[in-house]
């Protein structure tokens, strides 16, 4: 029933049922974005032996980050006087658009997804881009020297990592021979690709860390030396959009690594009787705790290291795994 109704013609029962799935996809990541927050303070204080929140919404402090939501929203919004008011305003909604965009692409379980894009893979990453026009624009627009030399960061951080990114994945490709994120998830049911592309997994990841701009690779918004770097000049709801960005990012980049290298929903062989849905999950659990791990043991990485590790040591490593994969192809596929 709701197939016919999807390639019917455009109408508007067509524009009421893609617009409840896409509410019901940003209620979903926007619970994410609230318990992963929690989750993560909650991780990090296990790590450093403390607590963390356990005052608002009882003893595990669950409604800690509603509680700092609602405080985001009533803040008041400044704009400096100096600032250019029409991109300082809209660089925000810039760098979280293609955020909430990437994630309708991404196949959670074989019949849940939101939109199978032939290209999917591709799509994921020339959306995803976007965002870094969106931080620039903040940087630049604010009139603060720190905050533009953050978003100046940015845009070399992530234009820097998004090369052996791009390139870690096309030993997927070649083995898969198609840019569809369900079809590489299908040929993953006897093995997954962590095993047959491990090289690509670990730039895959390390360029993933820094394209979210998270620990070890925060420069942008280096607190100790930029005082928060691009969205220095933010406060209220629009800062409010940027870290909704990050932790949105870091939701969908995730889930791909899950759908490129560990399978997607596909079971360990002896336990195919557990829902394909719960695999992601607890794959997707794995991911996201590797990264809140990350940010509780890495010391930030001074910038020169950083654009030095990305060209010097990711790109050559990725250019060989191509050559690599090809030879796997060739070999055993």
């Amino acid at each position: 029933m709701i197939d016919q109704l999807l390639n019917s013609p455009p109408s508007w029962l067509n524009f009421g049922i893609f617009f409840g799935l896409a509410t019901i996809l940003l209620l979903v990541i926007l619970g994410f974005v609230t318990y992963g927050i929690l989750a993560e303070r909650k991780v990090m204080g296990f790590m450093q032996a403390r607590q963390g929140p356990n005052q608002t919404g009882g003893r595990w402090g669950l409604l800690q980050t509603v509680a700092d939501v609602l405080k985001l929203l009533i803040k008041e919004d400044t704009i400096p006087k100096l600032a250019d008011r029409p991109l300082f305003i809209i660089a925000p909604v810039i760098a979280f658009a293609p955020a909430f965009m990437v994630v309708a692409a991404i196949p959670f379980t074989d019949n849940y997804k939101f939109a199978d894009i032939g290209v999917g893979l591709l799509y994921y990453v020339a959306v995803s881009g976007i965002t870094t026009v969106g931080i620039v624009t903040g940087g630049w627009a604010s009139n603060n020297k720190y905050a533009l030399m953050g978003g100046m960061r940015a845009a070399a951080q992530m234009i820097s990592y998004e090369i052996p990114l791009v390139m870690s994945v096309i030993g997927i490709i070649l083995l898969t021979g198609s840019l569809n994120l369900s079809d590489i998830v299908n040929a993953q049911e006897n093995v997954w690709y962590i095993f047959v592309q491990p090289v690509a997994f670990f730039v895959f990841f390390i360029a993933s860390v820094a394209e979210l701009n998270r620990v070890p690779f925060d420069l942008p918004e280096a607190e100790s030396e930029l005082v928060a770097g691009f969205h220095v000049e933010y406060s209220g709801f629009r800062w409010a959009f940027f870290m909704l960005a990050e932790y949105v990012y870091m939701f969908a980049m995730a889930a791909l690594t899950t759908v490129l290298f560990l399978g997607g929903w596909q079971p360990i062989a002896f336990l195919s009787f557990i829902p394909g849905a719960v695999w992601f999950a607890l794959k997707f659990s794995v991911v996201i705790y590797i990264l809140i791990w990350f940010r509780s043991t890495f010391p930030r990485l001074r910038a020169d290291r950083l654009m030095e590790f990305g060209w010097k040591v990711l790109l050559p490593i990725a250019l060989a795994n191509i050559f690599l994969a090809a030879l796997i192809k060739e070999l055993f596929y």
